[in-house]
């Protein structure tokens, strides 16, 4: 499983497309917000605008990067018949599932960090323990989202994966306060949307204190996608 995982990283860092709309693409996103929204200004409860949407273009492309990046890579690779390859060896199914949810996972390191480094550029200030558990917060969160994107990978016929996907990533944004600020009624079934909830993981860098709400709403979701990835996998192996 290791080499499994070790080659799907580097076939995604040398992938040309992923460099662009998923680490280039919300860094530009990063500055065109802090700019329209007045960089030194604030958002609902007081979250300064700077640190608001840094969180959120960092999630914004986390998340593109994991399901883009499984659930199409999966699609293709169904297509062309190497999972099936894959089954004839001695690699387990779930091994096949973990492997594709670490090794997307590990890909969003850089769409996070990247976003940070204009965010500290541009005055965001942080001690070193809150960058670190901050990146550290977001990068475990994006293992919900490779869970979803392998799921997706088997649940989508291989050429209609990609307008489900991102049908799938633009609904969550929009409603997960990645765009805006989520508040009033909205917020009341944003809590049922894991962008949201992955959003709030950032709430202790603004003396709000550990989201343990969002953390376990989280916890239930991974649960819930990687079991699903699972099922289809054997759904899909069945059918092959």
């Amino acid at each position: 499983m290791i080499t499994l995982v070790r080659l799907e990283i580097l076939r995604t860092l040398r992938n040309k497309r992923y460099l662009m709309f998923t680490v280039l693409y919300p860094a530009l996103l990063y500055v065109f917000f802090i700019s329209a929204y007045g960089s030194g200004g604030t958002v609902a409860g007081g979250v300064p605008v700077k640190s608001y949407f840094m969180v959120s273009m960092a999630t914004f492309g986390a998340v593109g990067a994991v399901l883009t990046g499984s659930a199409q890579r999966i699609s293709l690779e169904r297509k062309s018949g190497w999972t099936r390859q894959l089954r004839l060896t001695a690699l387990p199914g779930r091994a096949y599932t973990l492997g594709k949810i670490a090794a997307c996972a590990v890909t969003t390191l850089p769409a996070i960090l990247v976003v940070f480094a204009i965010g500290a550029v541009e005055g965001v200030e942080l001690t070193a323990a809150q960058w670190l558990g901050l990146a550290a917060a977001l990068w475990l969160g994006s293992f919900v989202f490779a869970a979803l994107g392998v799921a997706l990978g088997y649940a989508a016929e291989p050429d209609a994966v990609q307008p489900v996907v991102m049908i799938v990533y633009m609904l969550m944004a929009l409603f997960g306060g990645t765009w805006f600020p989520v508040s009033g009624s909205l917020e009341a079934y944003a809590r049922f949307n894991p962008v949201y909830d992955y959003n709030q993981l950032a709430s202790f860098i603004h003396g709000q204190g550990v989201a343990t709400l969002p953390i376990a709403v989280l916890a239930g979701f991974l649960a819930l996608f990687t079991a699903a990835a699972a099922v289809l996998y054997r759904k899909d192996a069945r059918r092959a």
